[in-house]
């Protein structure tokens, strides 16, 4: 059931971060506008709010792929886990403080993720493994 279990809890990071990136990435102009106006008056610099706003949902989607299946699950794990820092720390920056709990929860389980990592036994890896 452990197995299972992990499947289930890969699979909800997985689709939220390809959902996060999917639904961003046919509008990724606008997306990047809207962040750096966003972030417009924080002390990050535009040049590294610029390329960070059309690399956020290529990593999303990408990381979330990975995620479903299970591929390279460790590292995709490990870049999740970086990713919600850099957005929390962007959303500290801004004092955006409903969106914290949100990115919490998501590195919450991308933690959990990596702590039962032994436990990823439905997974491309371990097809491709054994």
């Amino acid at each position: 059931m452990t197995d299972l279990s992990y499947l289930m809890l890969r699979l909800v990071a997985g689709v939220s971060l390809f959902g996060h990136g999917l639904v961003r990435l046919p509008k990724l102009a606008g997306f990047s506008q809207w962040m750096t106006g966003t972030f417009a008056k924080s002390m990050l610099p535009q040049r590294l709010v610029m390329p960070f706003s059309y690399t956020l949902p290529i990593a999303e989607f990408i990381i979330g792929i990975l995620l479903m299946l299970g591929l390279f699950s460790g590292k995709a794990v490990l870049a999740g886990i970086i990713l919600m820092l850099l957005l929390m720390f962007g959303t500290c920056l801004i004092e955006n403080w409903e969106a914290l709990p949100s990115q919490m929860l998501h590195a919450l389980v991308l933690i959990l993720l990596l702590q039962f990592i032994a436990s990823n036994n439905i997974s491309l890896d371990r097809f491709m493994h054994n």
